[in-house]
């Protein structure tokens, strides 16, 4: 079964201490009800005296009354929790559009429309769409773009694209400063900027897996130089020192293998390699950047007409 609505208003729920919502109601034997935080302090504060009074009516009870929960005016204020929450939600706040239409505090557009040039909250765009019911208007999402929309020499929707001058144009437009250039509906110019850079993202994400794969190639170049490097020098320290002299000879001869000597090919190898890559992957972001810089400078254009 459906709930029936019936209007209540907040202030008939409110604790007549905090003047909040009330929190886990309590109702007193004379008929009022508070939070029962508030008029446990209340009577906390007459414990000395034995008397506990009602804060509203001063109905005064002893011995001090058990308080229990008004089950019924819980599920009341849960209710009108709800609502409160809901229409705060729905009040346009710093960076929505706001319906064009409310007057007074704003609500949040959640539509805007081409033809009109507003932006509608959900009760405005129903009455938005039964007004102008069976007539074509596009909608889309809610924008603080529709100035942006309109050709701004006609006042006229930007519904073509002038691929000469790769920018968005209108009908008017068309037949004056437009005149024999390659057009295309904006619809199909999009789809078409779309497919490509869907293509060349692709291609990108390929190309960056394959530096990554070169690159911990390159890493485990470089640390394979140093594993055999320091092999060669723990070999060779081993050689000289079993060859350094006859076996009953006390006097050794005094031989020092300096790691730093052994290892300079390897730090200039290890430096060949940081360079080469450093140079690598500075091209290639400015190659990558170039491509997806040209493949999208015409995004903004597209965006000021679309249309649904």
């Amino acid at each position: 079964m459906a709930e029936a609505s019936i209007p209540v208003a907040q202030d008939e729920f409110s604790c007549p201490v905090c003047l909040d919502l009330l929190k886990e109601p309590v109702t007193t034997a004379c008929g009022h009800s508070y939070c029962k935080s508030c008029i446990t302090d209340c009577w906390d504060q007459e414990d000395q005296k034995g008397v506990y009074s009602c804060p509203q009516c001063r109905h005064t009870f002893s011995p001090r009354p058990a308080l229990a929960t008004n089950v019924l005016v819980a599920e009341v204020v849960e209710k009108l929790k709800k609502t409160r929450l809901q229409a705060a939600d729905s009040f346009a706040g710093s960076g929505d559009v706001q319906c064009d239409v409310c007057t007074g505090s704003k609500h949040k557009a959640v539509k805007s429309c081409l033809v009109c040039l507003n932006s509608y909250c959900l009760n405005h765009l129903e009455q938005h769409e039964s007004f102008f019911r069976g007539k074509k208007h596009n909608l889309t999402d809610a924008t603080g773009r529709l100035p942006e929309m309109n050709c701004t020499k006609h006042d006229e929707q930007l519904k073509l694209f002038c691929r000469t001058d790769q920018c968005c144009i209108c009908y008017p437009c068309l037949m004056d400063e437009h005149k024999n250039h390659e057009t295309v509906t904006a619809e199909a110019e999009r789809t078409k900027k779309q497919r490509i850079l869907k293509k060349t993202q692709k291609t990108l994400q390929q190309r960056i897996q394959q530096r990554e794969k070169d690159l911990q190639q390159l890493r485990e170049t470089v640390e394979s130089h140093k594993r055999s490097a320091q092999t060669a020098v723990e070999d060779s320290e081993r050689i000289f020192t079993s060859f350094s002299g006859p076996p009953e000879s006390t006097e050794q001869p005094s031989i020092i293998i300096s790691s730093h000597v052994s290892f300079t090919h390897v730090g200039k190898s290890v430096s060949r390699l940081k360079e080469k890559l450093e140079d690598f992957c500075k091209e290639e972001i400015e190659e990558i950047s170039g491509r997806v810089t040209s493949k999208t400078k015409t995004r903004p254009e597209l965006l000021r007409c679309k249309t649904l």
